[in-house]
Order: structure tokens, then sequence, then C-alpha cells
């Protein structure tokens, strides 16, 4: 009897796990390149808000002539949305998009293995947490891999492609190949915390943080250096409360724990906003209060 593996098939339908920010944009660029898209969430309003918002988004697109007239009802009529994993079963590649907390992502993939064919391809969008540990809890660690998405996904052209130690040539290849047809640009990094980009993004905005707790500089007065004196196009509070402070939080996490260097000990009041449930605009309360126009600097 040959070992021989499944070989990873053409990704013609791909399943998306999470309705929110992340899993939504994924969905979107998806269906957009004219792939086949199954949109799992836990809770139905989650997918019924997630596909509002892509639905907003095609608008805005046609609006400003970056999607052809007539064509929103097109994409969307390509995402299957659903709160049951068998619809996986057709799936060519299943990327996760939940919450950025490891033993929620294990629950998803346990329960999703079963439903899957033996040639599919899984996928975590997490921004921080080892690929190599998460694959081995599932049944296939050579056909997994990391596909970090920026935020937002239609609009940002980054994906952070990051193997596992088993993840084989043909899968890299496939999610490769699935990067270029999205239109996105692939940066690959190594199975360490933090990957590249959130290596050196999410300290510099713990440092921010300190920077107010120090009482070095106010959140406007930080912001402000850092647009006109760094030319970020957003300062690190503003990007902060687009992230969310408690997946900032979540990553510092993951970095003090992988590293073991307190260099990424996560600041207090960073994790005092969190234990608030001030976590940016999703909340409308972080770094800046989104209640008012324009939103408000809280520090």
């Amino acid at each position: 009897m040959s070992d021989a593996q499944p070989s990873p098939p053409a990704i013609a339908t791909v399943g998306v796990i999470g309705a929110g920010q992340m899993g939504g944009g994924i969905a979107q660029v998806c269906a957009q390149s004219g792939l086949s898209v199954v949109l799992l969430d836990a809770r139905q309003d989650a997918i019924d808000k997630g596909l509002s918002v892509i639905g907003r988004n095609l608008d805005r697109q046609i609006e400003k002539g970056q999607a052809a007239p007539g064509t929103r009802d097109e994409i969307l009529g390509r995402i299957r949305a659903t709160t049951d994993y068998a619809a996986f079963a057709e799936a060519d590649l299943v990327i996760e998009a939940a919450t950025e907390r490891e033993e929620i992502k294990h629950s998803i993939f346990a329960t999703l293995v079963p439903h899957l064919h033996p040639a599919a391809l899984l996928a975590s969008n997490t921004s921080s947490i080892s690929i190599t540990r998460l694959a081995a809890g599932t049944d296939r660690p050579a056909k997994f891999i990391g596909m970090h998405f920026m935020n937002p996904v239609p609009v940002m052209k980054l994906v952070e492609i990051i193997r596992g130690i088993a993840t084989d040539d043909a899968t890299y290849d496939a999610v490769q190949g699935l990067a270029a047809r999205l239109g996105k640009t692939t940066a690959v990094a190594e199975d360490f915390p933090g990957f590249v980009v959130n290596r050196v993004l999410i300290p510099m905005i713990n440092e921010a943080v300190f920077a107010v707790h120090e009482q070095v500089g106010t959140v406007q007065a930080i912001d402000t250096g850092m647009k006109l004196g760094a030319n970020h196009p957003m300062g690190p509070f503003e990007l902060a409360d687009l992230i969310g402070l408690d997946t900032c939080l979540s990553i510092m996490q993951v970095l003090h724990g992988g590293m073991a260097d307190s260099k990424y000990r996560p600041c207090p009041l960073l994790v005092k906003y969190v234990e608030a449930g001030w976590l940016g605009r999703k909340t409308g309360r972080g770094f800046y209060d989104y209640s008012v126009k324009p939103p408000r600097p809280t520090r």
C-alpha cells in the first residue's frame, strides 16, 4: 500500500472561519477574485453583520470606481454563509480567522478536521501564535500554513506567509499562488513569536503606551509626532484602536511568553484598558473616544 499523501487541489473553494473584521475581509477578497467562499461563524448575528459589512464595502468600492457597477450581488452570491462545519466538506483551503487565543483556535481545528477531504489545506490568520504548534494539533501538519492578512483586508496589499516546521512545498506554493490571485504581495516569515510584522509593530505600540503611562507625552502628541516626524500614515494609538487593544495585548503576551525577555512586557496601562473593555474602535472607546467627531483622545 502506498504511503503517498493526496496532492493539494487547485484552490477553487475557500472556507473562512470567523465573520468578523478579518474573516469578512478575507471572504470579500476571495469572492471578488472569483472564488467560491464558505463563511462560517458560531453566531448567526455575527454572520449577518459580516455580510452587511461586506455589502457596504462593495458599495463604497463601486462608488469610488474601484469595482465595476452591478458586481455587488454577483460577488455576494459567491459567499455561502453558515454555522455548520459540515459545509466545509468541499473546501480546498480553509482559513481560520478567529480570536487571537490559542485554545480557541485548537478547538476550532478539532471541530473542523473531521469534515475536510484528505487533500484540503489549512491556514491560520493568526498574527503571532506558533504555526508549528497549531499544525501539530491537526491531522495534516504538512498541509498547514500561516496566512496573515493585514487589516483592513480589502485595502492592505500584504499577506505574511509563515511555514510551520512540517509545512510542505506544495502547500506553500498553493498558498503563494492564491495570494497572487487575490492581488496581494507576500512577505515570508519564519515561525517565531509575532513573525515579522507584529514582532516590529506591536512592541512599538506598546512603547507608545509606556510613553503615555510615564507621562512622556499625550496620546495626541505621540500620534502627531509619529505621523509628522516619522511619516507614519497613522499614529500608534490610532492604529492600536483600529487593530483592537485586546489583540495588541494578546500579541504582546505571546511575544513576552515566547521570548522570555522583559522588553516585551505589556504596559500596565494597556492591560488596564483591556480589563475595562476599552478595546478601541470596535467598542467605541480606546485611546480615543469615538462617541464624538472627530474622535477625542482619552489621555
